[in-house]
């Protein structure tokens, strides 16, 4: 009986140490909590961008990970693609912007 419960100890240690180690981030992967702050700041920054009206929305991509926001797509001055950039860095949240809108 003391058998069983020492090995029932170690598999639930066992169970707590593998869910802990999946939610921790690495350079490639985001933790849970980073992805969904990730997700607010991508959703804000097209929210943003969206509003501005001199921007074509439908040909700008956003993607967020770990706060660094890349910017992708096409525009159709220069003015356009620094407009956007400028939108992103003002959002709450974003570390830097990788701005690689192209222009038409």
């Amino acid at each position: 009986m003391e058998r069983l419960r020492r090995i029932l100890k170690v598999l639930v240690c066992i169970g707590l140490i593998t869910s802990f180690l999946g939610c921790a981030s690495t350079h490639k992967q985001e933790s849970t909590g980073q992805y969904i702050d990730d997700s607010v700041i991508t959703t804000k920054v097209k929210a943003a961008i969206f509003s501005e009206p001199t921007l074509k929305t439908l040909q700008i991509n956003v993607e967020t990970f770990k706060g660094v926001v890349q910017l992708s797509g096409f525009v159709n001055s220069s003015q356009s693609a620094n407009k956007a950039g400028e939108i992103a860095r003002n959002i709450n949240g974003v570390v830097s912007v990788n701005n690689d809108l192209v222009v038409k």
